[in-house]
């Protein structure tokens, strides 16, 4: 377990499948289809959207999921993802609204890249949507670059990475 340098945080890695990791991945899900369908995503719409995502690969050897605790109570969670001997995926980096402004984005950002490293990886790749703002300063703020399309699919607008 990580004991951040930024003050009331920690963060570890925790089955997908966990009370806590499964409600964070719910929040993450509702966030980002609620703002992609500009409405609130529904219970359904959620259960469908986590329904076969390949979370299961977010563990070792494949991957690491990590929770992310703000004074004690679960505030946030990422995940990385092995694609080959080299890269790791960034995926999931999601922190509940009343914990923004903490500095707890970039503590996670820092130990989902020591999670990276530890699973051999040298460099990280990620994609986003263009309108997920916050995220996309999150990750130029933390060195990430503009990278051509190294996968696609329907919500994917802009592909960034960065040397570990």
């Amino acid at each position: 377990m990580s004991v951040s340098t930024v003050t009331g945080w920690s963060f570890a890695p925790e089955d997908v499948h966990t009370a806590d990791a499964t409600a964070l991945r719910r929040d993450y899900y509702d966030d980002v289809a609620s703002r992609y369908w500009k409405r609130p995503a529904t219970e359904a719409e959620i259960d469908e959207g986590l329904a076969g995502d390949g979370v299961e690969l977010l563990a070792p050897p494949t991957g690491r999921f990590l929770v992310g605790r703000y004074e004690g109570k679960p505030a946030a969670c990422g995940g990385v993802l092995l694609l080959d001997e080299e890269r790791a995926e960034l995926t999931r980096v999601f922190l509940r609204h009343a914990f923004r402004g903490t500095g707890g984005a970039g503590a996670l950002m820092g130990d989902l890249e020591d999670a990276a490293r530890d699973l051999g990886a040298r460099r990280m790749v990620l994609n986003t949507r263009l309108d997920l703002i916050e995220a996309r300063t999150l990750y130029t703020r933390h060195g990430y670059e503009e990278i051509p399309a190294y996968c696609e699919g329907p919500y994917m607008d802009i592909w960034y990475g960065k040397d570990l």
